[in-house]
């Protein structure tokens, strides 16, 4: 398991289901892994941002702390603000492909609507004449309306 994934694991096991929030030092949880804390930057950075359905909030000096936030939304209100805020014109095959696995990691949509939805974006099903941009602007065109579905379908 690579260092990223071990930190990202770590927390998360401290933000439990009876708990959405946890407090951390920067430095000594870099000393516990053995790291620098710019690594442990880069992992809040990009696994527990708001798109992950995380606020961090973060005090540096003598003191300082890092606080981790996980929101709760219902999934309908989850998926309505990736249709709405998340996704723009345009998304990449490689852009889809790591927004359905956060809906997949986060249980909001299945393992096999995972996988019909990566392959309806696939480059595989995008094999036609026409330029990048526009299948780009087709792929995202085609996520807004899946999630917009599976919203609609889990409405709370």
């Amino acid at each position: 398991m690579r260092l990223s994934d071990s930190i990202e694991s770590f927390i998360k096991t401290l933000l439990t289901e009876d708990s959405a929030e946890v407090e951390l030092k920067r430095n000594e949880l870099a000393e516990y892994f053995g790291c620098a804390p710019s690594q442990i930057n880069y992992v809040l950075a990009t696994r527990f941002s708001p798109d992950h359905g995380y606020l961090t909030e973060s005090r540096r000096g003598g003191g300082g702390y890092i606080r981790i936030v996980r929101v709760v939304e219902s999934g309908a209100q989850r998926l309505m603000y990736l249709v709405n805020e998340r996704i723009g014109d345009s998304l990449t095959e490689e852009e889809c492909g790591r927004l359905i696995s956060q809906l997949a990691d986060q249980k909001l949509v299945t393992e096999q609507e995972a996988a019909l939805m990566a392959s309806a974006l696939s480059t595989r099903a995008m094999a036609i004449p026409i330029p990048d941009a526009l299948k780009n602007a087709m792929r995202a065109r085609m996520m807004k309306s899946m999630l917009m579905t599976i919203a609609s379908r889990n409405r709370d």
